[in-house]
């Protein structure tokens, strides 16, 4: 807690100190959890407290910069994204630094305010990290109906489960590169797809790929967007090539403050080299063998422009365990 104060101070500090024009914003959010499953027993817990602070602004109208302060796992605050630009136009911008992944539709935007759900969907954290970060040098921009972004760093490191790969510092010599291109076929439709190619292992010779794929109709009355993920892992040559890949759809109807939705996800995993007991210096895991789903029904509820409160009741089920459990959330969620 000393270090998430600490950091929040120096933030302001930072964001007083900063020429030119300069914006604080912050969000916080916490969680109710009640599991109702027979498989997981019964247990209730407020939980998933998370806070941020976004200090941004330019130092001219072609230079500008993000420094983003969130907490992560166990209240540990962590950077999440750490990057200075420079708009040449619209249709030819750099960053420079810590930034958040393009790829697919959420992980830019996973804040509790930007989601309408309160539990991340699959696959998102599971087939790549939940707020895939990367380290390097991205391109982007936006010409009339066509945008996209193009980024190289150091990539995600081979780890016991996809979604562990998330790292500071490269682990081999090789530089992942991916990209997203997007086309606004109108005002409400948009359709998008997303790729990632980089070296996993310490030695450079496994690859890991990620594909993605999705699309969003929004209009004043409806908001549907699907997504589809899957990742390509190389293995040792005496192990099958692993494969991590879901989908999920959302469907929220807006009756003004009030919005009730509907969302399915879908996750499976075969990885016969990775899991419990994988070492990086080599030895092979357990294996991952995963499928599972989940329908969500809920809503939001806009009490105030800041202030948004959800409800959501999950249906889960682990086809492979024939295991189902049912799950209540509540989550509050502010901005500023």
């Amino acid at each position: 807690m000393k270090k998430l104060i600490s950091l929040s101070a120096l933030l302001v500090l930072l964001a007083a100190a900063l020429p030119g024009q300069i914006r604080l914003n912050g969000y916080f959010s916490s969680d109710y959890t009640q599991a109702l499953g027979k498989s997981s027993g019964r247990w209730s817990s407020f939980n998933n407290p998370a806070a941020g602070l976004i200090v941004s602004g330019e130092w001219t109208p072609q230079f500008d910069y993000v420094l983003e302060m969130r907490t992560g796992a166990d209240w540990k605050p962590e950077i999440e994204q750490a990057w200075a630009g420079w708009n040449y136009s619209e249709a030819f911008r750099i960053r420079l630094g810590l930034f958040l992944v393009p790829f697919g539709r959420m992980n830019e935007a996973n804040r509790p305010y930007q989601t309408l759900l309160v539990a991340y969907p699959y696959p998102y954290g599971e087939a790549f990290p939940a707020s895939w970060r990367e380290i390097g040098a991205m391109v982007e921009g936006r010409t009339g109906i066509f945008r996209f972004a193009a980024y190289i760093g150091n990539g995600l490191a081979e780890a016991d489960t996809p979604a562990d790969g998330q790292q500071f510092s490269d682990n081999n010599k090789n530089k992942a590169f991916g990209l997203r291109a997007a086309l606004s076929l109108s005002q409400e439709l948009e359709i998008g797809g997303s790729y990632y190619r980089g070296r996993q292992d310490a030695a450079d010779s496994r690859s890991l790929v990620l594909y993605g794929a999705d699309a969003a109709w929004v209009t004043k009355n409806v908001r549907c967007t699907a997504e589809y993920t899957r990742a390509d892992i190389d293995n040792p040559a005496s192990f099958a090539r692993g494969r991590a890949e879901g989908w999920n759809v959302q469907l929220g109807l807006n009756f003004g403050q009030l919005t009730p939705l509907v969302a399915y996800a879908k996750s499976k995993a075969d990885d016969p080299f990775h899991g419990l007991g994988w070492t990086a210096a080599g030895a092979a895991g357990a294996g991952i063998l995963s499928n599972h789903n989940r329908w969500a029904l809920g809503a939001s509820y806009a009490l105030h422009t800041n202030i948004l409160l959800k409800l959501e009741y999950d249906i889960q089920k682990d086809t492979l365990l024939g295991r189902k459990d049912n799950v209540l959330r509540v989550q509050a969620a502010v901005h500023f």
